[in-house]
């Protein structure tokens, strides 16, 4: 998954993966120091054991992408991106109304945004899914 907070990711997940796909976060582990490195562990595990992996997280920029790609790679698997191209404003708003730990602060948000880069196949990627206008349900 590659998008903004508030993008509809995990909705998205949950409505077309979920079933089908092992879901990894780093949300899964808001107390976990070295959650990146953790993350890391977890998908090669998983991808080695034979399961199918979503990764639920912004994934921003072709380095956040990039070890997820070789995970994959290394585990002979094919690597789709599914990038939620939803409006920044909406993404705000989706946020502001989030409560307790699930709301990022905005300077998160702002800090994700500018880092951000859309998924290419020259990453690595064999496929590149666009859910456009921010419709979580994929439409």
């Amino acid at each position: 998954m590659v998008g903004l907070q508030g993008s509809g990711k995990s909705t998205w997940v949950a409505r077309h993966l979920a079933r089908t796909h092992t879901v990894v976060s780093k949300d899964h582990w808001p107390n976990a120091r070295r959650r990146e490195s953790r993350q890391r562990r977890v998908v090669a595990e998983l991808l080695a054991a034979g399961a199918r992996v979503v990764v639920d997280n912004t994934n921003p920029a072709p380095a956040d992408r990039a070890p997820l790609i070789a995970a994959a790679r290394d585990a002979g698997v094919p690597v789709r991106a599914v990038w939620m191209d939803t409006p920044a404003e909406l993404c705000l708003a989706r946020n502001e109304v989030r409560e307790g730990r699930a709301r990022v602060p905005l300077q998160g948000v702002f800090a994700t945004r500018a880092r951000f880069l859309p998924p290419t196949t020259a990453e690595g990627f064999d496929r590149i899914d666009v859910v456009r206008g921010g419709a979580p349900d994929g439409a």
